[in-house]
């Protein structure tokens, strides 16, 4: 008998004694060296599932498991994770996700007015980036706060050492990711420049580029640290970060990420003359990204989403690149479409991220990666059960869009009120508007529930993949959903779009942007 199996036989006794001593509770394992981790820790779920094999965990049988130990049969208390009710999910989401609407709002308006603004006007593919940019909410943001609510919920954030090497290894990991994307769909933007347009020049991709890398960079630090802050914090107050998190970095990243983009994108306008400058600025981005990844490959948590994270944020891209594209087409014709882009897109997404990453940590905290809990193990459902029937995720979906009808109409109104009156609020927008939206939010969280399920089943990590794929396909269908609603309006004659002309027609030839 070789030594490898002696040690095994060795920690199989010691498991089997513990057990029947009463030693180790049903929420617990034993590793071969005799170390005890608790079921769903992060010694499991993170570094068991990728470093060690089979053989080398024994997992205390049922036969002789003591389920309770005596503290918890005093209080009645049992070690299984206990779940969340309605209410508490209602009561601690509401207040984020009305701050989350508000900024959507702001965010909207933001757009509306840059709309006008000469960088905007003379090179429209900067509104091709717009909604990659702000998918980098989701692709990024969102997807970070759902990893770090995971972590926090299995009690990796709990020491300053642990905060402070995650959060140091995210901060890189989600700088590389920024850096990438924004400078993918800047080509995307590029390109359909060329495509509809012959006199698009390269110094004025350069400028398309300089804006997007920058404004990424920028936006995801800031947005990253807040969102690290948030966590942290949450999990000392002792709130489920899955319930507030993702509604935090909605109501900070749209609005952010669209101040940045307006204000670089003004301040190199107003540059042009001098290229060298944008082109100094798309080099030193790239430049700093081999630091990016030498930072990030240092943290377990960072370095396996750098090895297998790509992937769905790169197709999130392609997917939101196409509704920019959309957006681009569509506020030609009507430019009072801008201020809604956000609300639908943003809020409609916030509600499927927390959907999807409540599923994930539930998976986290109950199952192994690749293992449903037996009692929620099939994956693919018809829409009906997965929206209507009285399973736990239905309910949650019936709450959240129990949640945004009201949201919505208040969303609408404000944005009426904030823009005092120069967006036409008519009875058949806010049908049009609240129809294209419960269709878009119906959508994702079918997806939501479906794709988190066959991912976790798949062995990929739904942290990492679910979240960026659906703000993404949010990006692209609300996006069309909104278009579809506004030429429904046209077709009806509603006073709302019947003098929106859609922007101004500048000749590109005849502008500044005479580029060398």
């Amino acid at each position: 008998m070789t030594s490898d199996s002696k040690s095994n036989d060795q920690a199989r006794r010691r498991s089997a004694s513990a057990c029947s001593n009463g030693e180790v509770k049903s929420s617990e394992i034993l590793h071969q060296n005799g170390h005890v981790f608790s079921r769903g820790s992060v010694a499991e779920v993170y570094a068991l599932r990728d470093m060690a094999s089979e053989d080398d965990i024994d997992v205390v049988p049922e036969v002789g498991v003591i389920e309770k130990d005596d503290e918890s049969e005093e209080d009645g208390s049992s070690t299984a994770v206990p779940e969340e009710s309605l209410w508490s999910i209602f009561r601690q989401a509401v207040l984020p996700f009305l701050l989350a609407g508000l900024g959507t709002v702001c965010a909207g308006l933001v757009l509306d007015a840059v709309q006008y603004w000469p960088a905007f006007i003379t090179v429209t593919e900067l509104f091709i980036v717009v909604p990659p940019l702000l998918g980098l909410k989701g692709n990024l943001e969102m997807t970070l706060a759902a990893r770090l609510s995971t972590q926090a919920n299995l009690g990796q954030m709990d020491t300053f050492r642990e905060q402070w090497n995650i959060a140091l290894g995210n901060i890189a990991l989600v700088q590389c990711q920024a850096c990438v994307l924004s400078f993918l769909s800047s080509i995307f933007a590029i390109v359909m420049g060329l495509a509809s347009d012959s006199s698009f020049q390269l110094d004025a991709a350069i400028f398309v580029a300089a804006c997007s890398m920058t404004t990424a960079a920028i936006a995801s630090f800031i947005l990253g640290s807040i969102m690290i802050v948030v966590i942290i914090y949450s999990r000392k107050c002792r709130i489920n970060p899955d319930n507030i998190a993702t509604s935090v970095v909605d109501a900070l990243g749209d609005l952010t990420t669209l101040a940045i983009l307006a204000g670089v994108s003004s301040l190199f306008f107003s540059r042009l003359e001098y290229p060298g400058i944008t082109w100094t600025v798309v080099l030193c981005l790239l430049a700093l990204l081999p630091l990016w990844i030498y930072i990030a490959r240092k943290n377990p948590s960072s370095s396996n989403v750098l090895k297998v994270g790509w992937w769905p944020i790169i197709t999130a891209m392609a997917i939101s690149s196409v509704g920019g594209y959309i957006l681009d087409l569509a506020v030609t014709r009507f430019s009072g479409l801008a201020v809604f882009q956000p609300v639908i897109n943003g809020v409609n997404g916030n509600l499927a991220a927390i959907h999807a990453s409540r599923m994930s940590t539930m998976f986290a905290q109950r199952s192994t990666l690749g293992i449903h809990p037996e009692e929620d193990s099939q994956y693919c459902v018809d829409p009906f059960t997965g929206l209507c029937r009285t399973n736990r995720q239905a309910r949650i979906s019936q709450l959240l869009v129990v949640l945004s009808i009201p949201g919505h109409i208040i969303f609408v109104f404000l944005i009426y009120i904030i823009s005092a009156g120069r967006a036409p609020l008519t009875p058949a927008l806010i049908f049009a508007y609240l129809t294209a939206s419960l269709v878009l939010l119906l959508i994702l969280l079918y997806l939501a529930r479906c794709g988190t399920y066959w991912m976790w089943r798949r062995k990929i990590d739904p942290d990492n993949a679910i979240i960026p794929l659906l703000t993404g396909l949010g990006d692209m269908l609300g996006t069309a959903l909104l278009f579809l609603a506004f030429l429904f309006l046209a077709a009806i004659g509603d006073t709302s779009v019947v003098n929106d002309l859609g922007l101004p027609h500048v000749n590109k030839n005849e502008t500044v942007v005479h580029l060398v």
